[in-house]
């Protein structure tokens, strides 16, 4: 156990200073149900932006990205698509804009503006609540054994386990770290709210910028003592072509086990699937977690887009730093770290045991302040969101719709225990992070799809459709991982697209569609582009002077550049740590043309308010 005396105390201070922040933020957060879970909608874009992208930046989530830098090189930059890494694109182009001109609190009250408030519409709020649930403890189990497994290797349980009264399994050592600091996350998350959740994730981002940097300049000269990396011939390409080819004989023989078990192969099918979902995906705008609480919590459209810009500034360059950092020395000093597990080698060991045992002390305290606190912003922000549609969707809207803001505030710690104890369950039932993640991404998502791009773009869709597409979705989610045991999530994403696509068509022209009054002020309001002619029209016959939006292809020129930019600004700091100046002096000037690009067709076009 490297970790010293020093380590322990910044891990203190860190803990304090954001049990301290929830203190002061109590009463703020008291005052209204809006104060507690949209902070008052009064913080600006940037802080909400870098809070957004500070709880992004998660063990689980890093973990995960060190492994596939380590075995799949420089292409693994394009293995984020799966999430999609770039629905924040479509997000900070338009779809920000049309989400926060609704001025809800949650993605399930969103779908009241949408549909209305009669009794067929009640049928959408339920579903997108299930879906949320679902979502928001699945991240919560995910982010929760990440922890865990992170801990682990710092505090060996040997060392804990003569003051323990009872004997526990090692299989559940990491559990049982990922509850202790599961529990403290609570504490603060529960006091403070919104506010306190974005003040800790800032001091945290602001942690992680000097780890990430100081860890990058350590890869770098380890790099330069060794003059190369033993990887296998392809490994520092960006770019590939059907197949991987990658081949770790000689080299490190168990990774070729690793890529053989993740099923990524053939790579050229697999990137043209995951890219498609991850279109599809991105168009039905964010999932109900907490990436939509932070948008619904900006002042006005025009920051909110603004807010999803600065996520991909901060996040990418950052972490991006880190992981390669990691990846490299992990690569160099392979045959020194234990990453083995009782299942056999533990790719996702590898952050863990690089930090441990090639990080100074002090510096060693920071990152692992750094990445507690990434763990504790993403469980707060779900946790946050979770609350959200609990308390806002369920108990306001079903049980007590005149509750005082002394009921409202005692439903919220209530809510918050009943989350944190499912999700800590649901981590108990996780075999990894990957597997988690996987079926998160690809197939729980994968029923999310189909239903929420219709209902921005097609009129006739309904209340009805969207349940019974959302229904169908999440049902086959669930299923056919028992049909298909030993596939990738996203092989089977198709099957699950095709019957929750069904279900939304045949449930909406089966049933009567929403009430015209309803899509009148829906699309006036949020002024979406798609399939809306006989509402256009409708609205016309009132307001000779309304225009309709005409920017879709405008906006799709701006997300593919926007994509090229957010793939260049995530190559960059791989480049130049791996000290390739060809290719960092390439990625460099085509970031620049693309932002040149984006401030003329983009930024200057932002609503004024």
């Amino acid at each position: 156990m490297k970790i010293q005396l020093v380590d322990f105390l910044v891990i203190i201070a860190y803990l304090v200073l954001v049990t301290v922040i929830g203190l002061v933020l109590k009463k703020q957060a008291e005052r209204s149900k809006n104060d507690y879970l949209l902070g008052g909608k009064s913080m600006p874009y940037w802080m909400l932006g870098v809070s957004n992208a500070s709880g992004m930046f998660d063990i689980s989530g890093t973990a995960w990205m060190v492994a596939i830098m380590f075995i799949y090189g420089v292409k693994s930059i394009w293995l984020p698509w799966l999430w999609p890494v770039f629905n924040q694109i479509f997000m900070m182009v338009y779809l920000s804009i049309w989400l926060r001109r609704s001025n809800v609190s949650t993605g399930a009250e969103w779908m009241l503006t949408r549909f209305g408030n009669k009794a067929d519409a009640q049928l959408s709020h339920k579903i997108i609540i299930a879906f949320a649930l679902l979502s928001c403890l699945g991240f919560m189990a995910y982010g929760f054994i990440g922890l865990g497994k992170f801990i682990e290797i710092f505090i060996p349980w040997p060392v804990v386990q003569p003051f323990i009264p009872f004997i526990l399994a090692p299989e559940y050592v990491a559990h049982t770290y990922g509850i202790i600091f599961t529990l403290f996350t609570v504490f603060y998350s529960l006091l403070g709210g919104m506010k306190s959740i974005v003040w800790a994730d800032l001091i945290h981002y602001v942690i992680m910028v000097f780890v990430s940097f100081a860890i990058a300049i350590i890869a770098m000269n380890a790099l330069a003592d060794h003059g190369s990396l033993p990887v296998p011939k392809g490994w520092t390409d960006l770019f590939f072509g059907k197949n991987l080819d990658l081949d770790w004989t000689g080299y490190i023989n168990e990774v070729n086990e690793k890529i053989s078990a993740d099923g990524f192969n053939p790579f050229g099918y697999f990137f043209a699937l995951m890219t498609a979902k991850g279109i599809l995906s991105s168009l039905a705008g964010p999932a109900p977690n907490y990436d939509m609480q932070k948008i619904l919590s900006t002042k006005s459209p025009r920051e909110a887009a603004l807010m999803s810009m600065i996520v991909n500034v901060v996040l990418l360059p950052t972490r991006y730093l880190l992981i390669i950092g990691i990846a490299v020395l992990g690569l160099l000093f392979y045959k020194d770290i234990n990453i083995s597990s009782p299942a056999g080698q533990d790719f996702e060991r590898i952050l863990p045991a690089v930090l441990n045992a090639y990080i100074p002390s002090g510096l060693l305290g920071l990152v692992l302040v750094g990445l507690m606190g990434a763990f504790m912003g993403t469980f707060a922000g779900t946790f946050n969101a979770a609350q959200a549609y609990m308390v806002n969707d369920i108990y306001l809207k079903s049980f007590n719709p005149n509750a005082s803001n002394t009921q409202i505030k005692k439903m919220n710690y209530l809510t918050g225990l009943v989350v944190v104890a499912i999700s800590i369950s649901l981590g108990f039932f996780a075999k990894d992070v990957n597997s988690i993640l996987q079926w998160i991404v690809s197939a729980l998502y994968g029923g999310y799809i189909a239903a929420n791009v219709l209902k921005w773009h097609w009129w006739r869709f309904n209340s009805n459709g969207f349940f019974w597409g959302m229904f169908a979705g999440i049902l086959s989610a669930m299923v056919l991982p028992y049909i298909f045991p030993d596939t990738v999530p996203l092989y089977y994403f198709p099957i699950i697209l095709i019957l929750s696509a069904l279900g939304s068509v045949l449930g909406s022209l089966m049933t009567p569609a929403t009430d015209t009054e309803v899509l009148k002020k829906f699309y006036k309001n949020v002024k979406p582009w798609g399939f809306w002619g006989p509402i256009h029209e409708a609205v016309i016959k009132e307001d000779p002077t309304f225009l309709a939006n005409g920017n879709f292809k405008m906006d799709m020129f701006n997300v593919i550049i926007g994509t090229i930019g957010q793939t260049s600004i995530t190559a960059l700091p791989v480049f130049a740590v791996l000290m390739m100046p060809v290719e960092a002096g390439i990625t460099t000037a085509v970031l620049g043309l693309c932002i040149i690009i984006l401030w003329k067709t983009w930024y200057q076009k932002l609503p004024a308010a």
